[in-house]
């Protein structure tokens, strides 16, 4: 991540992109990307613009990689997103990228290709201006971003364990359940 690195801080941004509204939200965490960041993001995206423009919703679809933070074998991501379901009494559904596909995902091609083009040349100072410049991303179909900067420190190294696995509301889907699976409020938080 040396990319998002400058003098000794460390710009780290997670990103949802709304399809149906071609709107992107950037969380940009300031010391390193962990399952608990990426569900956190998820989480302030749907606080601050997620069920306002979907109030209605009892069901959430998230596309995410197979790798890093929110890979599919990440025990702490499934466990965060549970205590997101529990907490706003939503259904998530999750579809990870196969292996070596991530590139396929929206995300990439709507959010951050024009990101990168709009920062392209920028000096990346400080965080003011990490987040002032994903935040001015705009295109010509109407693409708008929204940017916030994250400074709450994150854990490394927790562990999650069996128990507590299965103590998860996950149903694995027929159809790839180690890449495809949806998290529902527990009838019991244990």
């Amino acid at each position: 991540m040396e990319g998002h690195d400058f003098a000794t801080q460390k710009a780290v941004p997670f990103g949802v992109y709304d399809i149906n509204n071609n709107t992107g939200f950037v969380n940009v965490g300031t010391n390193c990307d962990t399952s608990i960041f990426a569900v956190n993001s998820i989480k302030y995206w749907w606080e601050k613009e997620g069920k306002i423009r979907y109030p209605k919703a009892k069901k959430l679809l998230v596309t995410a990689d197979a790798g890093g933070s929110n890979g599919y074998n990440r025990k702490l991501w499934k466990y965060e997103l549970q205590k997101f379901a529990n907490e706003h009494k939503i259904e998530i559904f999750v579809c990870h990228f196969p292996p070596g596909t991530s590139k396929w995902n929206k995300i990439e091609h709507r959010l951050f290709s024009f990101i990168s083009m709009n920062c392209k040349g920028q000096p990346l100072t400080d965080y003011e201006t990490v987040v002032s410049l994903i935040a001015a991303t705009k295109t010509e179909k109407g693409l708008t971003v929204t940017s916030q900067l994250d400074e709450q420190i994150c854990k490394k190294g927790i562990q999650i364990t069996e128990e507590q696995m299965n103590g998860l509301n996950l149903k694995k889907n027929q159809l790839h359940g180690e890449w495809n699976y949806s998290i529902k409020k527990q009838k019991r938080i244990t």
